[in-house]
């Protein structure tokens, strides 16, 4: 409906030629919100306030000047100046019910947008290090990633959902190394195992799988010949030096008692359990990507060196103390970055900007990363990357998750993926389930700590929105089921020819709630908010709550019966595309 009183704004100016000239790149949509009161009506715009410059006049000589051009129109009420020169537009019922009329003929596309050529936008999220299952606070980038996803394309957009598997690179070979040692452990073999390695039983797990031919159970005098003691937990530097030390002699005693091909066997073997774990936990969260992109698929397809070559053609690399600099700070980074170390080894800024150097390659347009608070300081260097080699740095956005902390029986749950004391997505979903997750995941902004609340989202009542929400689907689903039973089956073309006869207060107010749903989702598309689409869906429930318990829907007069299925089916319809796009079922029975 925001749309319609653009359209007449604009269609007002269009008679206003010296007016007219004055709007340049002004886009009328964004001058129209909807009030927060309903004495101002249903709409305002501040369309005059906009022009009052430009156009050099008094704003409320402007807004009267637009109000005289708008003429009559059966979709609004009465049109009205008010303040400084704002124009408050009080929509008729007609346009409610034309809206509701929309919402029961479109169905499931109800809300979308046209598809759009272009920009063609690249989503990268989760790409968590493929070095055990995910855990909770990998859930919320997966449910925060996916939802954003249906968001943007209910907006128009075309979107490209991509993982970015970090399987290359040091923490592979902890990973690798820590199977090998429980491998061993199981052979009889028990080396004291490091503190710096990854612990969960998952690991036994992988061990236990591995496919030993070709390995051979080495003594633990050979496996140990050498290697430094390993560090306390103490978090003192030279603790911290003595674990980095113990892990790093044992990476290189696994490498060099296996050979390079042995080691590589055990740990491609332990990532590719991993990785299958973590697609399959994702499919059951209706998680999916389009493409996993490897690391080293990276590397060995030589994008790494194709970025480099840009940047060494464009006079962007220098030597220093042995190593390749790329100098950032000419675009705008804190400090220069090493993409070459002087071991001749590409450093993960390399990687990370030919990784985002081949997105713009493949004809993405507009690129969005999702990645972890502690992410920070990524945004500017990546973005000058792209600046060096040809691209707008401005085309990659950046949106940080913050950290989930997770609550049962009123205690937190410690959480650490190398200890192996944290709690899994999986475990996660079994408990409170997975529509309750994805919920709870998207309740508040990405920018703002989480505390998920299980006592909460395992409730059947009030307390609990996600239940309240799917409550609602449920009790209309069961009203037309109990139509049925009565003999007052709903007639379709009787209740659309009716909906003058809503005229209850819970009845309009339901209908204009539900008439917001188009601008909720380009609103929240907008700003990257699914807890926008959220609370809508919370309120417009509430609306619908009060009209149920306010006014008895299958009377004897068929008409007001009919009407009143007809506004029930719509907010139904709406109820199951907004839980869709965040990830949730909506049932028909509970």
């Amino acid at each position: 409906m925001k749309h319609i009183v653009a359209k007449l704004v604009t269609k007002a100016l269009s008679g206003l030629p010296e007016l007219n000239s004055a709007v340049g790149e002004l886009d009328l949509a964004t001058t129209v919100e909807r009030t927060r009161e309903a004495s101002h009506g249903d709409f305002a715009s501040n369309v005059a306030m906009q022009l009052a410059r430009p156009a050099r006049k008094n704003p409320r000589e402007i807004a009267t000047a637009i109000v005289k051009a708008l003429g009559d129109s059966e979709e609004v009420e009465k049109i009205e100046v008010a303040g400084p020169g704002f124009i408050n537009f009080h929509m008729s019922a007609a346009a409610f019910h034309s809206e509701l009329k929309t919402v029961l003929s479109e169905g499931s596309h109800y809300g979308r947008q046209p598809a759009k050529e272009r920009p063609k936008v690249l989503l990268e999220f989760i790409s968590a290090n493929p070095t055990g299952p995910l855990h909770v606070g990998h859930g919320r980038h997966a449910a925060y990633g996916a939802t954003l996803a249906n968001l943007l394309e209910a907006a128009g957009l075309s979107v490209h959902r991509e993982y970015y598997v970090n399987d290359a690179g040091r923490q592979m070979d902890i990973l690798g190394a820590s199977v090998w040692l429980r491998w061993l452990s199981a052979n009889g073999i028990n080396i004291p195992f490091p503190k710096a390695g990854y612990r969960g039983d998952y690991i036994r797990d992988i061990a236990a799988e591995i496919n030993d031919a070709g390995i051979e159970a080495f003594d633990k005098d050979v496996v140990l010949d050498g290697v430094p003691p390993d560090g306390s937990d103490e978090n003192t530097d030279e603790e911290k030096a003595g674990r980095e030390a113990y892990i790093e002699a044992l990476i290189t005693k696994a490498k060099s008692l296996n050979g390079e091909d042995g080691f590589d066997q055990i740990r491609q073997q332990a990532l590719d359990s991993i990785l299958d774990d973590i697609k399959d936990d994702l499919a059951e969260f209706g998680v999916t990507f389009d493409k996993w992109y490897s690391e080293q698929g990276l590397t060995r397809t030589g994008r790494v060196d194709d970025a480099l070559a840009v940047l060494e053609k464009r006079g962007l690399l220098y030597k220093k103390d042995g190593a390749t600099w790329f100098p950032a700070t000419d675009f705008g980074d804190e400090k220069d970055r090493v993409v070459i170390r002087e071991n001749g080894v590409k450093t993960y800024f390399a990687s990370d900007i030919a990784y985002h150097f081949d997105k713009r390659e493949r004809g993405f347009d507009y690129l969005i990363d999702i990645l972890g608070a502690d992410h920070h300081g990524y945004v500017s260097r990546v973005r000058a990357g792209l600046e060096a080699m040809g691209y707008r740095g401005d085309d990659l956005e950046v949106q940080l998750v913050q950290f989930v902390s997770l609550y049962r029986g009123g205690e937190k749950v410690q959480m650490s993926t190398r200890s192996g004391k944290f709690d899994t997505l999986r475990k996660l979903r079994a408990e409170v389930g997975n529509d309750a997750a994805r919920f709870y995941y998207v309740m508040r902004s990405n920018d703002q700590p989480l505390d998920f609340d299980l006592d909460v989202a395992t409730s059947q009542s009030n307390d609990n929105p996600v239940y309240y929400i799917q409550y609602a689907h449920a009790r209309i689903a069961r009203v037309f089921s109990k139509a049925d039973e009565l003999g007052m089956s709903w007639n379709h073309e009787n209740g659309l020819a009716n909906l003058p006869l809503l005229v209850a207060a819970q009845e309009k107010s339901l209908m204009s709630a539900m008439s917001h749903y188009p601008e909720i989702l380009e609103l929240a598309a907008r700003n990257r908010a699914p807890q926008t689409l959220v609370h809508y869906l919370r309120d417009l429930v509430s609306d619908f709550h009060s009209s149920y318990n306010a006014h008895k829907v299958l009377v004897d007069d068929d008409a007001l019966r009919d009407a009143r299925l007809a506004l029930y089916k719509a907010v139904k319809i709406v109820v199951a595309n907004g839980l869709a796009i965040i990830g949730v079922s909506a049932p028909d029975e509970m």
